[in-house]
This record gives C-alpha cells, structure tokens and sequence, in this order.
C-alpha cells in the first residue's frame, strides 16, 4: 500500500508564520535555530543553523477533545514549500526511533496501534497499521520527548507514483 508522509497543511503553517495564535492561544515565538535538528513540521527539513524559526504549540487534530493532543513543534519563520515528493522518507525523520500511532475516523487512538518503531521500519509499519480497517491515519512522534513529528496517509490512486493505465 502506497503512503504519503504529511506534513502540517500549508494554510495551517501560513497562519503561524504570520504571527497567527498556537493552540495556546500564543503568538509562536521567533527565534534563531541553533541547527541542532530543528525540524520544520511544514517543510519537512531541518531548519538550517541562524535561520529564523517558530517555536509554537500545535494540535494535529480538527478540534479539541481527550485524545488531540497538544505540544511544542518548530517551524521555518519564512514561508516554506512542502515536500514535493511525499512518498519519500522526510530529512526530519532521522532518529533512531519514533512513535507510530494509528487513529480512527473519529480522530481518537485506535488502540494496539501505538509503538516504538525503528526509523527504517517506519514506512513498513505504517503500511501494516493502514491495512486495519478502524486506523484513517498515523501519526509520527518523537520516542525521546513525544513531539508530533507529522502524519502519514494512505495514497489515493491518483497520487501513487509510476505509470498510470
């Protein structure tokens, strides 16, 4: 099964980088990165060292509830592109290990989905947890401090790669 790494939505990031409020109801803070693996949720990539960043609370869901979780995430301060190729293992993804966690339609943990999974497995088990019929979509996180990393979906017919008949 085809799967796209995705990252936050552009409007989304367009909205912070304006000065837009967090999930806090905070203006994201402005600083300078320290190129210490700063990643960038909409561009995928690191944020390279004395580049502008946002520091900001971001919620990954449509709206509050007990499972939509709220955390710290970067972002580049100038407007970024997002990943062109989505299929493609994202730069940020470069610890050892993430938590993999699948959710449901409803937006709420889809539980026996969660895990610590080695990065080179993270498409593999990706693909295994949006093989379940109650998991909509997964999401990445840090398996050091849990930070929302970005999330993956199944690839429509019309965005899977190679030749189409």
């Amino acid at each position: 099964m085809p799967i796209l790494f995705t990252p936050i939505p552009t409007q989304t990031a367009r909205h912070y980088q304006a000065g837009g409020a967090d999930a806090n109801g905070q203006r994201p803070e402005r600083v300078l990165s320290d190129g210490d693996g700063n990643p960038c949720r909409h561009c995928l990539r690191f944020i390279p060292k004395g580049r502008g960043m946002l520091i900001l609370s971001h919620r990954p869901f449509p709206a509050p509830q007990p499972y939509a979780e709220t955390g710290p995430i970067f972002l580049c301060a100038e407007l970024c592109d997002a990943p062109a190729d989505r299929a493609a293992i994202p730069e940020i993804l470069s610890s050892p290990d993430y938590i993999l966690r699948g959710y449901g339609v409803d937006d709420r943990i889809v539980y026996g989905t969660g895990a610590v999974v080695p990065t080179d497995r993270i498409a593999a088990e990706a693909e295994a947890r949006l093989g379940d019929p109650r998991v909509a979509y997964v999401h990445v996180r840090s398996a050091r401090n849990t930070c929302y990393q970005l999330r993956i979906d199944r690839a429509s017919a019309a965005e899977q790669p190679g030749p189409r008949t």
